[in-house]
């Protein structure tokens, strides 16, 4: 048992060594961490990873360099037990000016592509990829949410960005109370947002998908549930969503409710979610009794003093996020809870629970009054 015993102690350190890479290396599978910038799915955020990846080479190359160096001298000058004491040695002029001169050097090479990629990002192109005029947004940061503009289409929503697939974004932000900073980690970097300035940053995305964002300057208790999402659609599903977004006052409810005789015609469901006819309002609380009476609590226990649901010809200024088409977002206050009727539920009845000091709060709402407004809202499509 003692040879086993033996090869097992000696083998244990590379064993673990071993593990840790494995470990350390599965930690590189970037599709399981979409808030990583070291895939990036827009042109901004490629001219940050190529300064990165540049950046990490070059270190590569110098620490291999370094450390074979390191290992030569030990092992060619290693001492033994009958050498002299070795010549002291109080200083060289030669080997001082060798380590300050490559040192700068490598800072410069690092230095020149920075400095490059610092001025490429900081001009907003004149173009799209696809010779379209970029898109302007307009970023207006919040405690605690996103509040997206889109001027030239008359659009305002909140917490969820639409964009077009190889349309240049150019996004104009800025802040209604403390410093905020917007980051999208796989389409562009971070810019900070201040009161009374506006602060620009573009992007153009390669890829259809959800990427998530994020509030990257502390900005009070709930910081860290200050998200966002940009949904990169094809030119074809943006342009649906822009003409859903134009129609918000129309009422959208699931197939499977009963069709009532005043149906005025089908409407595809862009969101997948489910398949939706588009009724005339008559018809809601003929469908669901909830949704009429979802309505009236919307209107009465204050829902409509703080949120629109109009993303556009509503109030320009609202207190809370506007809620245009809120029945298909991915993601509730403000990215943090999954868009499920179970979710919206629990954020209608306790806001504070969710997320404490957020302004929504001051009136209390019974199971029957919430499933009622879930089932209001969720016809906002």
């Amino acid at each position: 048992m003692a040879l086993p015993r033996a090869l097992w102690r000696r083998h244990l350190p590379l064993g673990l060594l071993a593990l840790f890479a494995v470990v350390v290396l599965a930690g590189c599978a970037g599709e399981n961490y979409p808030q990583s910038t070291l895939h990036p799915k827009g042109d901004f955020a490629e001219l940050v990873d190529a300064v990165f990846m540049k950046t990490v080479w070059w270190a590569t190359a110098i620490f291999i360099l370094v450390e074979a160096a390191l290992l030569y001298a030990i092992f060619k000058f290693r001492g033994k037990p009958d050498d002299p004491e070795p010549k002291q040695v109080h200083g060289s002029t030669v080997v001082e000016i060798i380590w300050t001169v490559i040192p700068a050097a490598v800072l410069a090479f690092v230095a020149v592509p920075t400095v490059q990629t610092i001025f490429k990002t900081a001009e907003i192109p004149a173009s799209s990829p696809d010779g379209q005029k970029p898109l302007t947004v307009e970023v207006i940061g919040h405690q605690w949410w996103w509040e997206f503009r889109y001027p030239e289409l008359g659009i305002i929503t909140a917490n969820e960005m639409h964009v077009p697939v190889g349309r240049t974004v150019d996004i104009r932000m800025k802040t209604v109370d403390v410093l905020h900073s917007f980051w999208i980690p796989q389409l562009a970097g971070k810019r900070d947002l201040f009161p009374n300035r506006e602060t620009r940053l573009w992007f153009t995305a390669k890829e259809a998908g959800e990427y998530p964002g994020a509030c990257a300057e502390f900005c009070g208790l709930q910081h860290g549930k200050m998200l966002f999402y940009v949904m990169a659609d094809t030119p074809a599903d943006f342009d649906a969503w822009v003409a859903r977004r134009m129609q918000d006052s129309v009422t959208v409810v699931p197939m499977a409710a009963a069709i009532p005789s005043d149906t005025v015609g089908p409407a595809a469901d862009a969101t997948g979610l489910m398949d939706t006819l588009t009724v005339s309002p008559m018809a809601q609380a003929a469908m669901d009794p909830r949704v009429a009476e979802g309505e009236k609590l919307f209107l009465t226990k204050a829902c409509a003093g703080c949120h629109s649901l109009k993303a556009v010809g509503g109030p320009p200024v609202m207190v809370g996020p506007n809620l245009g088409g809120i029945g298909a977002r991915r993601m509730i206050a403000a990215g943090w809870m999954r868009n499920t009727d179970e979710n919206l539920k629990h954020w209608l009845q306790n806001p504070q629970e969710v997320k404490e000091g957020v302004l929504m709060a001051g009136y209390t709402l019974s199971d029957a009054e919430a499933e009622a407004l879930v089932a209001y809202l969720r016809t906002k499509q």
